[in-house]
């Protein structure tokens, strides 16, 4: 969050500007969804069966809305909401900006409705701008009639109203961690004389969010922290079950000599741990992403290549050619982590969060722990003397396959709308 974000402190100048827009118009009634809900065509299954699983068998349901912050680009989230929307393929998609050149026409063919915010023609890197009006804007999206609402949500999608009658599934990626976790690295992002006034913006957001919590009859989170943060924060339990991770695109290939980073340039992801490790173990290192930190670190770190975002395609070819994978940060889940065991490479992670549940430490890869610099760098320099096999690597990958999560998504949505009353 820069300085130029601002906006998103004044909540009453921003709830005045959305106050300008019309309420949108209700959506059409949703269509019923059948025992396997997604058609014959070629857009079918596209993370699932189209790209080698077989499809899985969803329990009848009925009808079903799908709902997530915003569909800008196509990064863990959003992935984990592209499986959603696969395995409910007739479901109309609510959300509150849609970039379909930022999600690469993902979603192109779907009824898909957004808020009023659309019109400010915000993307990826201009969404925080309008973060105060979020609240409100996702409480104006107008679902049809339906049995099932599921949203996916790291921040505002849950705080969706849903119609008379309907079950509210949330698969929770995290409750919103400037509001919750990390107030103190929103704070260290903009000039001090703001900081007051987004403190109170802070508190704002986080009553809004635990009353918009209240409203959820089921959550589901992605991995274990998540878990103890909804417990946490809105005194819900929560069943996990891991993200998709689409393991198909990726193989074993031949490893060179430099490390990666996957990640969005923000400051809670911790590269600057990982770059300062890489430099004190004199092992050269690439990064894949973007970010409001790129330009800061690119001049601390000048023999680091900075790639930039990659394709799909060259993605899977910088993971199979890496020496090691680095994940310094505590992810929530961290498909960073299962996507370079799919590629056959060793991980170096935090010993925390998801990497607790996705890296099997001396064999997959190496836990240390968060926040030493020092450990990270003893990691990385014996990385190669890992009892390390490219095969067990892949083997634990498929755990969190996205045919896997299909089968434990579907089958716990079906419960929860048959004990419902």
């Amino acid at each position: 969050m820069r300085s130029d974000q601002a906006l998103w402190i004044n909540r009453e100048t921003a709830m005045d500007r959305l106050s300008t827009f019309p309420p949108p118009a209700a959506a059409p009634t949703s269509t019923s969804l059948l025992r396997d809900p997604r058609p014959a065509g070629p857009r079918a299954g596209r993370a699932g069966h189209a790209h080698g699983h077989p499809p899985a068998a969803s329990p009848l349901v009925g009808r079903v809305s799908l709902a997530h912050d915003y569909l800008l680009v196509m990064r863990g989230a959003e992935r984990t909401f592209a499986a959603i929307a696969d395995l409910y393929a007739h479901a109309p998609i609510f959300t509150l900006l849609h970039d379909e050149q930022g999600t690469n026409g993902r979603f192109a063919g779907r009824s898909v409705t957004t808020s009023p915010l659309q019109r400010f023609g915000a993307d990826q890197s201009t969404f925080r701008r309008l973060l105060p009006l979020y609240p409100a804007a996702v409480e104006r999206l107008r679902l049809p009639e339906c049995d099932v609402v599921l949203s996916s949500s790291s921040a505002f999608a849950h705080g969706i109203r849903v119609p008379d009658g309907a079950v509210h599934v949330c698969y929770c990626h995290a409750p919103f961690r400037y509001a919750w976790d990390e107030e103190a690295s929103a704070l260290g992002e903009i000039s001090p004389p703001l900081r007051p006034l987004l403190r109170r913006q802070l508190r704002r957001i986080r009553a809004w969010d635990l009353s918009a919590s209240t409203r959820v009859d089921s959550h589901i989170a992605n991995s274990q922290l998540t878990r103890e943060r909804i417990k946490r924060h809105y005194g819900r339990d929560a069943p996990v079950i891991h993200p998709p991770v689409e393991t198909h695109r990726f193989a074993p290939g031949s490893p060179g000599d430099s490390l990666l980073v996957v990640s969005e340039i923000v400051r809670h992801k911790r590269l600057h741990l990982a770059l300062e490790a890489a430099r004190r173990a004199r092992a050269p290192i690439q990064v894949v992403g973007t970010g409001p930190h790129h330009g800061a670190l690119r001049e601390a770190y000048p023999e680091a290549e900075f790639l930039g975002r990659a394709s799909d395609q060259d993605l899977a070819e910088l993971y199979a050619s890496a020496r090691a994978v680095l994940v310094p940060g505590m992810e929530e889940f961290g498909i960073t982590a299962v996507e370079a065991q799919a590629a056959g490479r060793p991980v170096i992670a935090a010993a925390a969060g998801g990497a607790l549940e996705t890296v099997l430490d001396g064999h997959t890869g190496r836990l240390v722990a968060l926040d030493d610099v020092d450990a990270l760098a003893r990691a990385i320099a014996g990385i190669d003397e890992l009892d390390f096999d490219p095969a067990q690597a892949v083997q634990n990958a498929e755990r969190f396959s996205v045919a896997a999560f299909e089968r434990r998504l579907s089958a716990h949505v079906a419960v929860v709308l048959a004990n419902r009353g």
